[in-house]
Order: C-alpha cells, then sequence, then structure tokens
C-alpha cells in the first residue's frame, strides 16, 4: 500500500552511539532498533547547530543557521522564515505537533494547525543570558545537574503524557471518516536531555560496573583546544559534580533516560500498528543534536565534536528499503524536501534552491555520496563563531581567531588524533576551508552573531540585567516555572 501519511518523532539530546541498532553493547533500545530493522539508518547524520534551539529553528526552515539568524537559545523560531509547516498547511495536509518544539511561543505562526501539550522557550525569551558573547561574562554560568539518578521527573512525566497523547490523536485518525486525507504528526520528547533523572526500573538496568571508560580526560593528560578552553572557564560543569560516583550515576542516569524514550517511541509505533495506520505511514525518528557525556570532561553540548553534533536518523515504512544502512552525510537541513517528498508535494523553485535533499533521496541511492554537511556555533559560552565542515572521511572545524582541527573519521573514530599541525595534512585543510567558504565567510557571520545578540542584550536592559534572565538550566514543562 502506498504511503501517504508521516510520522516524525524527535527526542532531545540524543547521541547515536548509545543505541542498540548502532551496536552499543550496553544501551538498551528495543523499539528504535525494530525501526531500523525495517528502515534505513543514516549513520552520518549531523545537527546544524549543537544547541536545542538554532537546532530546531534550521529544522524547521531547511536553512542554515547564519541564513536564518537564529543563533542561540534566546532567539527562538517565530515563524518569521518560511517553514515546512506553512507549506504543508497551504496544500491542505493536516500538520499537527505533540510535545517538544522549543520554538519562541505557542502563539506564534509556527505552521501547525494543533499544537498538543507543547513545550516552546519559557515565557517566550529563552536564554537570555547566554547572548553576551563578546566578551564573555566572568561567570559562572549555573550548574546543569540538579538532580541526578533514580526518580521522576517533571520531564519524565512530561514525556509520558506527549507519548500517550500521541497514541489518542492516532486512534481519532483511524475512527475519522475522510481517511484519505493525508496528515503529518510530529512529536517531540525531552528525553534523554537532563535533568538526569529517570524512573528506578530503567535506571536499574545500567549498573555501575556496565560503564566505558571516558575518553581524553585532561586529568590523564589530555589538552583542551583553546576554543574550547575559553568555554570551559564559564561553563565548565565537571568540577561541579560532587565526586566521580555522581558523575558515574550521571552516565547511568543518561543510558537509563535512553531506555525510558525508547520505551515512549515503542507506544507510539505499536499504536501506529493497532490502528492500522502503519501500511500508509512512512516514519522518521531523530534527535536535535547529541551529549558528550563526560568525554572530554565536557557536558552537554555546545561544541563541534561527534559526541555534540552528531545525531541518529532512521527513516522507515513503506516503499523504505528494510535494514540498510546508509553512511551519506546528512542532517536536519535535510527535512524541508524530506518531509514534501514524504508527503507527495512537488518542490516548488524556491525551495529547490533550499541546501537540503530528500532523506528518500540519500536512502533509495545505490550506494555512498560523495557530500559535505556544516554544523556551526555561535551560541552560550562561544568567544567565537565555530564551523565544522564533515566531508567524505574528514572532519574540520574552523575556529574564528583559533586553529583549526582536523580529524579522519574512518581512522579515528573517536577524534583523539587533530591532524591540523601535521604538515602532510595542509592540502586537505587548504580544500576544506576553501569549501567552508563557499557555504559562508566564518568571520562576516561571527560579526554578524555578536551584533545581532548584543542588540538582543541591549532590549532587555545590558549586559547585567540581561545575566538574570532565562532559564538556569532545563527549559520548564508547560504550567511550570522551572524543572
Amino acid at each position: 500500500m502506498k504511503a501517504k501519511n508521516l510520522l516524525l518523532i524527535m527526542s532531545d539530546e540524543h547521541d547515536p552511539r548509545y543505541m542498540g541498532a548502532s551496536g552499543h553493547g550496553v544501551v538498551k533500545t528495543p523499539a528504535l532498533d525494530r525501526l531500523a530493522e525495517r528502515g534505513t539508518r543514516f549513520t552520518n547524520a549531523y545537527t546544524p547547530s549543537p544547541i536545542c534551539v538554532p537546532a530546531r529553528a534550521s529544522f524547521a526552515t531547511g536553512r542554515y543557521v547564519h541564513d536564518i539568524r537564529y543563533w542561540d537559545n534566546a532567539m527562538g523560531y517565530d515563524g518569521k522564515v518560511r517553514g515546512w509547516g506553512h507549506r504543508l498547511q497551504e496544500t491542505g495536509i493536516r500538520v499537527d505537533a505533540v510535545g517538544k518544539l522549543h520554538y519562541r511561543r505557542r502563539a506564534d505562526p509556527l505552521g501547525f494547525d494543533h499544537q498538543i501539550n507543547t513545550m516552546h522557550l519559557h515565557d517566550g525569551i529563552g536564554q537570555v543570558w547566554g547572548s553576551i558573547r563578546d566578551p564573555l561574562p566572568e561567570g559562572p554560568a549555573p550548574r546543569m545537574f540538579h538532580k541526578i539518578g533514580a526518580g521522576v521527573s517533571n520531564y519524565n512525566l512530561f514525556d509520558r503524557q506527549c507519548a500517550d497523547k500521541a497514541c489518542v490523536w492516532l486512534m481519532q485518525r483511524e475512527k475519522e471518516k475522510n481517511q484519505d486525507r493525508p496528515w503529518m504528526l510530529f512529536v517531540g520528547f525531552a528525553a534523554p536531555h537532563f535533568p538526569l533523572v529517570v524512573p528506578t526500573k530503567y535506571m536499574d538496568r545500567y549498573p555501575p560496573n556496565c560503564l566505558p571508560p571516558r575518553k581524553l580526560h585532561p586529568r590523564h593528560g589530555y589538552l583542551h583546544h583553546p576554543w574550547i578552553l575559553a568555554q570551559e572557564r564559564f561553563m565548565s560543569q565537571e568540577g561541579l559534580f560532587a565526586d566521580e560516583n555522581e558523575r558515574q550515576l550521571a552516565r547511568r542516569a543518561y543510558f537509563g533516560l535512553c531506555s525510558f524514550m525508547d520505551s515512549q517511541i515503542g507506544m507510539i509505533l505499536d499504536a501506529l500498528e493497532d490502528c492500522g495506520l502503519a501500511e500508509t505511514t512512512r516514519v522518521i525518528y531523530t534527535s536535535d543534536h547529541g551529549d558528550n557525556l563526560g568525554a572530554r570532561g565536557l557536558w552537554g553540548k555546545s561544541n563541534l565534536y561527534e559526541e555534540s553534533t552528531k545525531i541518529p536518523m532512521i527513516l522507515a515504512g513503506p516503499q523504505v528499503t528494510a535494514g540498510k544502512v546508509c553512511r551519506t552525510p546528512v542532517s536536519l537541513i535535510d527535512f524541508y524536501p524530506t518531509i514534501l517528498q514524504g508527503l507527495g508535494i512537488p518542490l516548488q523553485d524556491e525551495e529547490r534552491r533550499l541546501p537540503g535533499r530528500s532523506l528518500f533521496e540519500w536512502a533509495d541511492a545505490p550506494e555512498e555520496l560523495e557530500r559535505s554537511v556544516l554544523s556551526e556555533y555561535h551560541a552560550v559560552g562561544s568567544v567565537s563563531g565555530a564551523y565544522m565542515l564533515r566531508k567524505g572521511c574528514f572532519k574540520y572545524h574552523y575556529y574564528v581567531g583559533l586553529p583549526p582541527e582536523l580529524f579522519d573519521l574512518e581512522n579515528d573514530p573517536e577524534e583523539t588524533i587533530d591532524l591540523a599541525a601535521a604538515a602532510r595534512y595542509a592540502p586537505i585543510l587548504k580544500d576544506m576551508e576553501k569549501e567552508l567558504r563557499q557555504y559562508l565567510d566564518p568571520e562576516a557571520v561571527d560579526t554578524q552573531a555578536k551584533a545581532d545578540q548584543a542588540a538582543l542584550v541591549n532590549r532587555f536592559g545590558g549586559r547585567d540585567k540581561a545575566f538574570r534572565m532565562g532559564a538556569k538550566g532545563a527549559t520548564p514543562v508547560p504550567g511550570q516555572d522551572r524543572e
């Protein structure tokens, strides 16, 4: 039967290595593994920006952050830049959202017919203190991890509600008389984003002895790049844990949250089957960015390493090759044409000029194709614009005003050896910078980002006042002041 509907599920802060389908020997994700078995899994998928709000603005519009200028977590997507949701509405396709969107506010024209239990920036303003960059505040930045371990957080309750509401939504579609009308449902989960609190039954799956060692820790001689050093002076989290036991507890909780999130996805996939909609519905799973989870002594996201920029990407359903692994680099930028193609909508001329290309086309390609993808960071804790380019086996990091980094991911997938200073790689560095500059002018973009952020800070009364504005940790769930 031909597909006519689309179910898109997005988690928050899920590093794709923590998934059974990726070959992880400890983390249990049976629902996602089952989805990968009946679809195509992309092993080199990246976020356009390794922080929530800019990544989601790029996801909504199919444009890079430097193009749309939603630079950081105080600049939420407000619908002013046309997105795929607006296009679906114009064609008469029902497009609804359940759960975490993390756009500016619900009342904005975001391209959804209905929003159900959606989460947006707190008070519509977000992390204003994170827009202070030039120079960075003398700090310290707030601690991200106030609660760690077994329990039930507001985020857990929110995700359970969203899974339940998504299942009800699917049951309602089953009962509709006009079942020929195509639809798209977006479901957003907060997990495995901190707070690192998870119900006991998921926590118990990961005892202390299951944890692999943390790689490249500074206490063992690893030296941070100067850009990271500047960020860590302002917002380091490693030293805010009580001890190493608490750090290990945080990692176990993250593993548990991956399994908790997977169980919510399993409920929705079961409902899709039970309602008889699986044969006409394609399913996509992804996340907005990853999580360092203690690698290099770093926590959260907000840098260019694989732990932070890489994301899961699974495409499944009718007319999708089952059990396939695609190594072509892809991005959240690709979702605009993917969603339109998945719902049978032809691209207009201006949409063909967007930087993305449909995941369905990449999945159908007989072999890995040569392609570069871009990620960029201009948000909290960054002294200058940071840009990542992935092409072939190489991953290139360009920092405005600071030395670059270069990694050979084929021979060094964990990015343990920076090749940028080696003379033999000078031609590759030159070629990668040349390609980066085909996307943008990194210095000009850095200047524009800082100017926009300075203007925002001034609108809120200046640096001292702005530093006290916005959520200090995780964005509160709807109806609550803070987690």
